[in-house]
């Protein structure tokens, strides 16, 4: 087994046994271009599909976007289910931001190096975002996909989710998928709230790599998801989600639906006309994003950033 498997089993569990290493033939059959196969476990092999990249991200990398994201941290909000526009809940009380798609040379790095491990195309990424819990802080169960049709007219559906963990979490903060299909038991080390479920610790520069879709299109039930409060210490993490088809045009797909085709970019036509493309634009345009990035929020905030 690969030099990397016991700091995994550490952080998803002391009895997990993974269901294989993923590698790609290559030269020494662990490494293609960016990317170190003999890194990347596979959690769960279909409900959800899920895998595990450790130190995916250098610890400068993580310091770096910290350091960008801390004097930009609002007030984190959800989607409402109905009609897609942005609240304020309970349901999720951790603060955060959006850092802008190739904002510097390093997030344009990390960006690159997302579409290389997924095999997933560059445009079809969602902004960075980052997200800060403090003690006692959550993101109850909720998936990535859309209820909305609103928020599945730039891009489709969210197909993928990586979520990158940006610094070490004393206690708490796992990541757990409630109805996944290996429930691994769990030492002191764990919060309560992650006993006795298939869970993953927040660690500098691991990556989580989990389909919110199955392959034909559907959505998948069981990539339901949660962020356990906070025990000790602060959760730095920060997810990039990945649609169905290029997130810069608007989508004309079946109902925000789509199938494995869509995935090179299904979308038709550039973004037009005097509207915000995404349901929490307002929210930044308030917090002043159209002023800190201009390239992305007149691009696809028009209407909130007053552009038209």
């Amino acid at each position: 087994m690969v030099d990397a498997l016991p700091q995994i089993k550490n952080l998803i569990g002391s009895s997990f046994t993974p269901k294989r290493s993923i590698r790609r033939a290559t030269g020494d059959g662990s490494r293609s271009g960016g990317i170190d196969f003999s890194r990347i476990v596979q959690l769960s092999a279909w409900k959800p599909r899920a895998y595990l990249y450790r130190n995916f991200l250098t610890d400068d990398e993580c310091d770096h976007i910290i350091k960008i994201a801390t004097p930009r941290l609002q007030r984190s909000s959800v989607a409402d289910n109905t009609d897609g526009h942005s609240e304020l809940s309970e349901i999720r009380t951790s603060s955060g931001m959006f850092i802008a798609v190739a904002e510097d040379a390093v997030i344009a790095r990390i960006e690159h190096r997302i579409a290389e491990w997924t095999f997933l195309p560059l445009p079809n990424q969602e902004a960075m975002q980052v997200l800060k819990y403090e003690k006692g802080q959550k993101y109850e169960p909720h998936v990535d996909y859309f209820h909305d049709p609103n928020n599945r007219k730039r891009g489709g559906h969210r197909y993928a989710t990586v979520l990158m963990y940006l610094n070490n979490v004393t206690k708490g903060g796992e990541t757990v998928f409630p109805t996944a299909d290996d429930h691994s038991p769990r030492d002191d080390s764990w919060s309560d709230c992650a006993k006795g479920k298939l869970a993953v610790k927040p660690s500098k520069g691991d990556a989580l790599l989990f389909y919110s879709m199955h392959p034909d299109g559907s959505p998948d039930a069981s990539s339901l998801h949660y962020a356990c409060p906070v025990v000790e210490g602060v959760k730095w993490s920060a997810p990039k989600w990945i649609h169905v088809a290029d997130f810069s045009k608007l989508y004309t797909g079946p109902s925000g639906g789509v199938g494995m085709a869509d995935m090179a970019g299904g979308g038709q036509g550039v973004l037009t006309g005097c509207i915000d493309a995404n349901a929490f634009c307002p929210s930044w345009a308030a917090s002043g994003e159209c002023e800190r990035n201009p390239a992305y929020m007149h691009e696809s905030c028009r209407k909130s950033c007053k552009q038209c």
